[in-house]
């Protein structure tokens, strides 16, 4: 409870602040435009930590069941942003690998996922207002998402969730590049013999602050806290979190090197031990925008 209060009251202070100073006209910016966004296309190199993974074996997300070990992770991240003055539609494909094989002496080998995830959004919003400390938009927005994996993690089913979201953003700032606040429903297809719907709120952020031409500083996280259930399945999150902080030098034209912190917190109904996953690591990552209108 006093998590929940918590985290309520701090999205209270700071989207109270922003709307003091936000200014109710149309929004300064003055362009059509669509873009293909190639947010991030990387090689991670990392070390992982994770804690209570034994109580963790057979739940669907591989990120609280993963071994502490060295490991290799691919990622991909692209949105097809159509904007216009008074909205933005968003359309994007998120997705993540990493696997690791063991092989200890006079053991058998085995293998562990570190990350699986297929994430598939579209994304409505509209601007209302202006934030011009950092000359964000602000508006309501709506979303939708498809999430699911490459494969099953060790004994469990493959994870196959609807997700729909809408609530308050900034976006499109200097440095705030997206902060809201939403409501969340769920349709979980997990348990194919044991659909559950969920409610749930959640705080998403995406920052990026650039200190030169060459060196640039990233966050993006979210954090999500179940309200409700329709049925009972032991493995089903009560809350998760999930963070990354990234520092990308560029190394040449699109092409950085960026040592980077993860961090995903998570506990289950049916275990009242919180499982935890952290990660240090060095990405090597392609970014670039195409402008298609």
């Amino acid at each position: 409870m006093n998590k929940k209060i918590s985290f309520l009251a701090l999205t209270a202070c700071l989207f109270g602040t922003i709307f003091t100073v936000a200014q109710a006209e149309e929004p300064a910016k003055n362009y059509s435009d669509l873009r293909a966004n190639f947010r991030r296309i990387a090689l991670e190199i990392a070390s992982t930590e994770v804690k209570n993974a034994k109580y963790y074996a057979d739940n669907p997300n591989s990120e609280l069941s993963a071994d502490s070990k060295s490991t290799v992770k691919g990622v991909f991240d692209f949105v097809l942003e159509y904007e216009q003055p008074e909205w933005q539609w968003n359309n994007s494909l998120f997705a993540e690998y990493g696997k690791t094989k063991l092989r200890p002496a006079n053991e058998p080998s085995t293998t562990s996922e570190d990350a699986d995830q297929i994430l598939l959004t579209t994304d409505y919003s509209r601007k209302m207002w202006r934030f011009e400390p950092d000359n964000a938009d602000v508006g309501p927005f709506a979303s939708l998402a498809y999430q699911t994996e490459f494969e099953p993690n060790n004994d469990a089913p493959r994870q196959k969730i609807f997700r729909g979201k809408t609530g308050l953003k900034v976006f499109n700032g200097n440095i705030i590049k997206e902060l809201y606040a939403a409501a969340v429903g769920e349709y979980d297809m997990t348990y194919s013999d044991k659909h559950t719907t969920k409610s749930a709120y959640e705080i998403g952020w995406r920052a990026e602050y650039v200190q030169s031409d060459d060196v640039k500083y990233q966050l993006e996280g979210y954090f999500r806290d179940y309200l409700s259930y329709s049925r009972y399945i032991p493995t089903d999150l009560k809350y998760e979190l999930s963070t990354t902080g990234r520092v990308a030098v560029k190394l040449r034209n699109n092409f950085s090197l960026a040592p980077y912190v993860q961090y995903f917190m998570g506990e289950a109904r049916n275990i009242n031990k919180t499982g935890s996953n952290f990660m240090i690591g060095l990405s090597f990552a392609y970014d670039q925008i195409f402008n298609l209108k």
